[in-house]
C-alpha cells in the first residue's frame, strides 16, 4: 500500500511539472541573468506605458533590483513598440476576411564598462474580420494587444540571459586587445633601442682643438657584435 501510495505521489508531481511547464509558468529567479544587470534602472520612450509597466513586473518578479538611473548601473530602455495589420485572406465578394496582427517592440541594454545591445521583438496573431462587428473587432484587438505585451515582456526576460554570452565575448576580446597592444609597445621600444644602438656604431667623432683626433672604429667581439672602442692618431 505504501509502494502504490508513493507512486501516486511521484505521478502527480510528475505531471504538476509538465503542467507548469507547458502553460509557460516559470520559477521565481529560474532566468540565469548576469551579475552586471542584478541591479537595473528601466527607461523608456512612454514612461507610464502598458508595457513599460509590464516589462518592470517581469524584472521584479525575477529578482532584478530596480534603481534610479545613475552612472555604473546598467540600463534597459525600451526604444519604441509598433503595431502592423495585413490582410491574409478575403470573401468572394473581396472584404477582408482574416488579418494579421503584428506587434514589434526594440530595446536596448546598456552594461557599464561593457557595451550596449540592442534586441527586438515580433510577434503575430491572426483574427477574423467581421464587418458586421465592428465593436467586437475593437475588443478582440485590444485582447491581443494585451496578450502580445505580456508575451514580449517575458520574451525580453528570456533575451536577456543572451547577454552572457555577449558579455564573456566582450572580455574574450579586451583581454586579446590588450595583449596585442603590450605585444606592440614591446616590439616599438625594441625597434627604438636597435635603432639607437646602430646611430652609435655609426658615430664618428672629432675632437676639436687638440693635436690628436678621435674616432670610433667597430670592432667584433666574441659573439660577433659591433662593440665601440676609441683609438688615438697622433700627426
Amino acid at each position: 500500500m505504501s509502494i502504490l501510495f508513493h507512486s501516486l505521489r511521484i505521478l502527480l508531481v510528475m505531471v504538476t511539472a509538465l503542467a507548469t511547464s507547458s502553460c509557460g509558468f516559470y520559477l521565481r529567479g529560474s532566468y540565469n541573468l548576469p551579475d552586471e544587470i542584478q541591479k537595473l534602472s528601466v527607461t523608456s520612450f512612454d514612461k507610464y506605458g502598458i508595457l513599460t509597466r509590464k516589462i518592470k513586473r517581469q524584472l521584479l518578479f525575477h529578482g532584478i533590483d530596480i534603481v534610479p538611473p545613475a552612472e555604473g548601473v546598467a540600463n534597459l530602455h525600451l526604444n519604441s513598440e509598433s503595431y502592423r495589420e495585413s490582410t491574409l485572406s478575403l470573401y468572394q465578394n473581396m472584404r477582408i476576411a482574416e488579418k494579421q496582427f503584428n506587434y514589434s517592440v526594440s530595446y536596448t541594454v546598456m552594461v557599464p564598462k561593457k557595451s550596449n545591445y540592442t534586441f527586438s521583438i515580433t510577434l503575430s496573431r491572426t483574427y477574423l474580420d467581421n464587418p458586421l462587428s465592428a465593436l467586437a473587432k475593437s475588443v478582440e484587438i485590444d485582447m491581443l494587444s494585451q496578450e502580445m505585451r505580456i508575451e514580449a515582456a517575458k520574451q525580453i526576460m528570456r533575451q536577456l540571459t543572451r547577454l552572457n554570452s555577449y558579455i564573456e565575448d566582450f572580455e574574450r576580446t579586451e583581454i586579446k586587445e590588450k595583449n596585442l597592444r603590450k605585444l606592440y609597445q614591446g616590439i616599438a621600444d625594441d625597434k627604438t633601442v636597435r635603432t639607437i644602438e646602430t646611430h652609435l656604431y655609426n658615430k664618428t667623432k672629432v675632437l676639436e682643438g687638440n693635436s690628436f683626433s678621435s674616432h670610433i672604429v667597430p670592432q667584433a667581439d666574441t659573439d660577433g657584435k659591433n662593440i665601440i672602442t676609441e683609438s688615438d692618431i697622433t700627426p
